[in-house]
């Protein structure tokens, strides 16, 4: 029997860096949990003090399938390479032909561009573009394929 996971993502503003993956995944916010109207309640519920209100958001796949994300607030900055990166698999992988995927790759590039992500670098090692790496708002590297 598989062990549900959530990713943890580290950084310095939880709640804005949700919304870019909010956005960038499909995911909607996680619903505050059983016998709680709201996540402040749960966070009043067990003396949560106020200043640390903030220090956390949740994504969750709204169709059950994907597993939970959190972002948690850390003081220090990221400072390498990813050891572990998403690919948002935009193009619909790469069993689907280059002339239909790569069209959807470029849509989802522009898209989480204008969402406050950062191309860093196209990789075409046939001469044709296979994959595009990218950074979030708090520079952690995915791919768009």
């Amino acid at each position: 029997m598989a062990v549900r996971w959530t990713l943890t993502v580290d950084c310095a503003e939880p709640g804005k860096l949700a919304e870019f993956w909010a956005a960038a995944l499909g995911y909607a916010p996680r619903p505050a949990p059983a016998g709680f109207a709201d996540w402040e309640g749960w966070l009043r519920h067990y003396d949560v003090p106020e200043e640390e209100w903030d220090d956390g958001a949740y994504l969750t796949d709204p169709d059950g399938v994907g597993p939970n994300i959190s972002f948690l607030k850390v003081p220090e900055p990221k400072v390498a390479k990813n050891r572990l990166h998403l690919d948002i698999q935009a193009g619909g992988g790469r069993e689907v032909p280059w002339e239909e995927r790569m069209p959807r790759v470029v849509a989802a590039v522009e898209r989480l561009t204008a969402a406050g992500a950062t191309v860093l670098r196209e990789d075409a090692p046939d001469g044709r573009l296979d994959h595009v790496v990218m950074a979030d708002p708090e520079g952690n590297e995915f791919c768009v394929v």
